[in-house]
């Protein structure tokens, strides 16, 4: 936890520098929530099928979904939001032609029944 899921349009590919944002965005959410870094996993996915708007070639989407553990506050997911999207347009390059739309959700995981184990390096 939290678990990062980043959604993005092939046509952005080569304009988004995703390593350069998840290691930027670790350390945001882990002090904007409280976590650690070491807590925190992104993972990227490409779409090279979807439709935007009109369906246009000229539509570009990144969709980042942040699942973390209940009980933050409202004003905590605000500011993670608000930090991701401002990330976001850091790793975007310019990109002539295209309307990009940015986006974040963050969303909980019942600390009820969430569960997790990682097993250190070198233990198996």
């Amino acid at each position: 936890m939290p678990h990062i899921t980043v959604d993005y349009t092939g046509n952005l590919a080569d304009a988004f520098d995703r390593r350069g944002f998840a290691t930027a965005l670790h350390p945001l959410v882990a002090k904007t929530i409280d976590t650690t870094v070491e807590a925190c996993k992104t993972r990227f996915l490409r779409s090279d099928e979807y439709v935007l708007a009109d369906g246009g070639p000229e539509h570009a989407l990144v969709l980042v979904r942040a699942a973390v553990l209940s009980g933050r506050t409202p004003e905590a997911k605000t500011r993670l939001s608000e930090g991701v999207l401002e990330l976001l347009r850091e790793h975007l390059a310019p990109t002539p032609g295209l309307s990009v739309q940015t986006a974040v959700d963050i969303v909980d995981l019942d600390r009820t029944w969430y569960r997790s184990h990682t097993e250190p390096a070198g233990e198996r």
